[in-house]
């Protein structure tokens, strides 16, 4: 990388681990000029306002959440087994990737689901894609033989969204330790819902 790339991404680490405690809204350019060392016009130079900041440290998020959960699920065969692999993943990607304050896209999603605009439209456009990444799993899933072919897509996403926010809420919230071992029950029998008759 460039020096500038350097910078930039030093610059992202910073506002992804901040986000991770305090939420993307706590994001400032004289913040993390603050915490990075940089002055507040060497911040300018790669974000030129605040929303600009929040939104490329959305995208920072978004990578690394891929890059922790869907690109080793990717390794495993295709359909049932690739889809426990990124459910196994994501129950423990913020650990794995240094964030131990919980999931940032899912505070994100809390704190801009009713405010329009920019940054709620990142976040949103997120989420539309791992629906619909999730969704290509479930099809190879049907197309294995693994879920029966008239399952509903759409519903066994949503259902497993579900099972991982739930999750999220009695670990992070609560402080339960059988929250992992729950979300896996949740997910086995979801997964017998849906297999093939017979």
């Amino acid at each position: 990388m460039s020096k500038g790339e350097q910078t930039r991404a030093t610059i992202l680490e910073a506002a992804l681990a901040q986000a991770s405690t305090q939420g993307f809204e706590s994001l400032t350019i004289g913040g993390l000029a603050d915490r990075t060392g940089l002055s507040k016009s060497g911040l300018f130079a790669h974000f030129g306002s605040r929303e600009d900041l929040q939104i490329a440290a959305i995208e920072f998020a978004v990578a690394r959440f891929s890059e922790t959960v869907f690109v080793p699920a990717l390794k495993a065969p295709r359909g049932l087994p690739r889809l426990r692999a990124l459910f196994e993943s994501w129950l423990g990607w913020t650990r794995r990737s240094g964030l131990p304050h919980g999931c940032p896209m899912h505070a994100a999603a809390v704190e801009f689901d009713d405010r329009p605009g920019p940054v709620r439209d990142a976040v949103s456009s997120h989420y539309e894609h791992l629906e619909q990444e999730l969704g290509r799993a479930v099809s190879l899933a049907i197309s294995q033989g693994h879920f029966r072919a008239d399952l509903d897509i759409t519903q066994f996403v949503f259902d497993l969204i579900g099972i991982l926010l739930a999750h999220q809420y009695s670990a992070r919230l609560m402080r339960r330790e059988q929250a992992a071992m729950r979300a896996r029950r949740a997910f086995e029998r979801l997964v017998a819902a849906s297999a093939p008759a017979g």
